[in-house]
């Protein structure tokens, strides 16, 4: 981590420890929000995270990116499109942890990184090392076991990786900050759910005021925990090497997961066992080959035949690369 003061360093990593800790620690919020169904919670997430945004956007006076957002049509709908892509991805999670499905949900994001990699080979042309095609190998394995296991493909899983590797390509296209890509795709979300909830109320099915001013303020705190792990994350990006907010996102799938198996009690027969293992062995030959791609460039610096200006410790996998940029979940 080199290029950054000593105090600029320990100040993005405790950002990063509170923005993946935040993530990884959701699934103990959304079942505060029954007798809410998933569809409505997750209205409610879209109508609080564009107050909630709005309004920090305001204290720090920071608007110039959407006039510019405006005059581009392509970027516009490439941020349509991740606003369409991040609400299946919300509302699936949403569904998934109250219904008891957390540590379905936490192995999405832990093949998310091999599901990237496959994407980039499919889409950009990327080329691959060895070792990444070994880990992609080993995770499709991991998913067929898991397939047995489960008497189905992990649909949840493979529904949340999905959806996040397309938002995270979508939203290096767009190239917005966190806040800023925040707030457009809220923005766009805002109207459907907002029309959602009125035709939920006028229905007399909605939760909201009819269950007591506490269920009314935590639907309300859920644009809360939308957005602060973002602000969190913004924070870290800019002060911390890619490498090691690479290293740094597997906690929020190891905290899902233990508390799946630890909080809610869900079941783990060996074949499922199995299938994590066979997922987490993909993830430590990615994480393998990132270091031993940093550690030869820094060498390479050492050599003087680095390119100039670049940061070994930024040199890391397509995968973590992208992953990097989870601003949501």
């Amino acid at each position: 981590m080199t290029g950054k003061p000593e105090g600029e360093q320990r100040l993005g990593l405790l950002n990063g420890f509170a923005a993946y800790g935040m993530w990884g620690l959701v699934p103990l919020f959304w079942p505060l929000l029954k007798p809410s169904g998933a569809v409505e919670i997750l209205a409610h997430r879209m109508v609080w995270s564009l107050l909630f945004v709005a309004a920090a956007l305001l204290l720090i006076r920071r608007w110039a990116w959407l006039g510019e957002l405006l005059r581009q049509p392509r970027r516009l709908a490439l941020v349509t499109v991740a606003a369409a892509v991040i609400t299946v991805n919300w509302g699936v999670y949403i569904w998934a942890v109250n219904s008891g499905h957390v540590v379905e949900a936490s192995l999405g994001y832990f093949i998310n990184p091999l599901v990237t990699i496959a994407m980039g080979v499919l889409l950009l042309k990327e080329r691959l090392r060895p070792v990444q095609w070994a880990a992609v190998g080993v995770g499709a394995s991991a998913v067929l076991v898991l397939t047995i296991g489960y008497g189905r493909p992990p649909w949840i899983s493979l529904c949340l990786a999905f959806s996040f590797a397309t938002y995270g390509l979508v939203k290096k296209k767009v190239n917005l900050g966190g806040v800023e890509s925040l707030a457009a795709e809220s923005a766009i979300q805002f109207l459907p759910a907002l029309g959602y909830l009125m035709w939920l109320s006028a229905r007399g099915d909605a939760t909201f005021g009819t269950e007591g001013t506490g269920h009314a303020l935590l639907l309300a705190a859920s644009g809360i925990v939308t957005a602060l792990p973002l602000v969190c994350f913004g924070a870290s990006a800019i002060r911390v090497p890619l490498s090691t907010l690479g290293l740094l996102q597997y906690m929020t799938p190891v905290f899902q997961f233990l508390l799946g198996i630890l909080y809610f009690k869900e079941a783990m027969p060996p074949e499922r066992w199995a299938g994590f293992a066979l997922v987490w062995l993909a993830l430590a030959l990615l994480t393998w080959n990132a270091l031993r791609t940093a550690r030869r460039a820094a060498r390479a610096v050492a050599r003087g035949t680095a390119a100039p200006g670049r940061d070994p410790a930024d040199t890391v996998s397509p995968a973590a690369e992208a992953d990097a940029l989870r601003a949501r979940r």
